[in-house]
């Protein structure tokens, strides 16, 4: 397909979402901005969906706060959250009962279904039992990925989904963000011909490593779930999704190299508020992260009456020294590898490698493309098409808003989209409306179950779904 006929075919409904030339415009010569239209398959809604959030950590707070900008559509009439912090400003935000405020997951199905929906964004480790328990009862889920620690559990909850004929959105947000939407419809509409490979590059950023995999909530793998599943399913389901092949063996390698106590530097002390002599040089100091810089401190509970920056900083100074977040990132318990190769055989020998990588300086996924009449280039910013015929460039820029208070979440604007897709598929009972049912989620959290078997037996295996 050449240049000019891929620029006048580009219509292609894709579950969920659609592209059309009416949504593109010429900002240069071969430069073309877009963004998503409406979903043609949206309808009002009769009533508003109710919904109840367990766990008001980062990403419940992300998914809720629809409710707060669209409050016809969704309402959060109920929460569960044993972080007393957490429970009182998730409470206040959504205006919730104190009858329908609990502490754990298992208060709230002590009482009869009193909402349409269960957000399901608890630790990796507990969606498991909720969710299994939110279909017993009837409710629609919006469950956080990964959908659960094992294989066997994935299975369970898509059977048993399927038997009580609920919906269940797992939130690979990216199949909503606008970047990847585009990268889909490009592919099958030819834009590089026969698709031979993909490379995807996951860079987390070496901060964000230290912060979450290492020092943070998904430090060890035994606790939660290994990395793979727990940041880079996004990953393996975006590659599963964009060549839309059954994918039939993987074979992965990668490990924990540098977070270990070998590598901690002669002066350095279990924190870095223990007087350490390196910690003004140290890249993953905690005092110049949390407290210099006062990044990523949502983890922290930042008391809101704290309006001083000076008082914020004299709290997280605190917190510093009795939190995981202020720990030498090379004297923690962490075990998650700090850089994963994947490589992936598809049916038709189409073929894909994976890479996440702990040490970058920059995030926002790298994808390249190579087919046999052309191949794409993007970093989430642009997806560059090339021509071999022609030799002709296409460049593509998306226009996405991310979710208000969370810019720059790397997920490229699909959060909300997720939900308003979800919001919709629940109302009318529905779910064609969304692209990442539990359906169409299961292969890619196999993939990842296979890998790191393939990682710890050093052989390939097998993908069975």
């Amino acid at each position: 397909m050449n240049r000019r006929n891929l620029i006048k075919t580009l219509t292609l409904s894709l579950g969920g979402a659609i592209i059309s030339t009416e949504t593109l415009g010429k900002i240069a010569d071969d430069t073309f901005l877009y963004k998503l239209p409406a979903n043609p398959r949206h309808q009002p809604l009769k009533k508003t969906v109710t919904a109840i959030t367990l766990g008001a950590g980062n990403r419940g707070t992300v998914y809720s706060n629809y409710a707060v900008k669209f409050p016809s559509d969704l309402k959060i009439v109920g929460v569960a959250e044993p972080n007393t912090f957490r429970n009182d400003k998730y409470t206040k935000t959504h205006n919730i009962s104190q009858d329908n405020r609990f502490n754990t997951w298992e208060d709230v199905f002590k009482r009869p279904k009193f909402a349409d929906a269960i957000i399901i964004s608890t630790p990796d480790d507990m969606h498991y039992y909720p969710c299994m328990k939110a279909l017993e009862m009837g409710y629609d889920i919006l469950l956080e990925k990964p959908i659960a620690p094992t294989e066997k559990e994935c299975r369970d909850i898509l059977a048993l989904a399927k038997k009580q004929g609920r919906i269940v959105a797992v939130c690979h947000v990216l199949r909503y963000a606008p970047y990847f939407v585009k990268m889909k419809e490009l592919l099958a509409k030819g834009a590089v011909g026969r698709i031979m490979s993909v490379q995807h590059l996951e860079p987390i950023e070496h901060t964000h490593m230290a912060h979450s995999y290492v020092r943070g909530n998904w430090h060890n793998s035994k606790k939660t779930t290994p990395i793979l599943l727990a940041k880079s399913c996004h990953d393996l389901d975006i590659i599963k999704w964009v060549i839309d092949k059954p994918s039939k063996e993987i074979v992965a390698m990668g490990g924990l190299t540098w977070f270990k106590a070998e590598n901690a530097p002669a002066g350095s002390t279990n924190r870095c508020t223990d007087g350490c002599k390196v910690e003004r040089e140290c890249p993953y100091s905690a005092i110049r992260q949390y407290h210099d810089k006062m990044g990523r401190i949502s983890v922290l509970d930042v008391p809101n009456e704290l309006t001083e920056k000076s008082e914020k900083q004299k709290y997280i100074l605190e917190k510093l020294k009795t939190s995981d977040y202020g720990r030498c990132v090379y004297r923690m318990d962490n075990d998650q590898p700090d850089h994963y190769i994947a490589n992936i055989q598809f049916e038709d020998a189409v073929t894909a490698s994976f890479s996440m990588e702990a040490f970058t300086a920059y995030h926002g996924r790298r994808t390249r493309v190579f087919g046999a009449m052309g191949d794409m280039v993007g970093d989430m910013e642009e997806l560059v098409v090339t021509d071999f015929k022609t030799g002709k460039q296409t460049k593509f820029k998306p226009q996405a808003e991310d979710v208000e208070g969370y810019k720059n979440s790397g997920h490229g604007g699909g959060d909300w989209l997720l939900v308003k897709d979800f919001v919709q598929a629940v109302a009318h009972q529905d779910p064609k409306m969304l692209t990442s049912t539990i359906d169409d989620s299961i292969e890619s959290h196999i993939m990842g179950f296979m890998a790191e078997k393939s990682r710890k037996t050093k052989k390939l295996e097998k993908i069975k779904i």
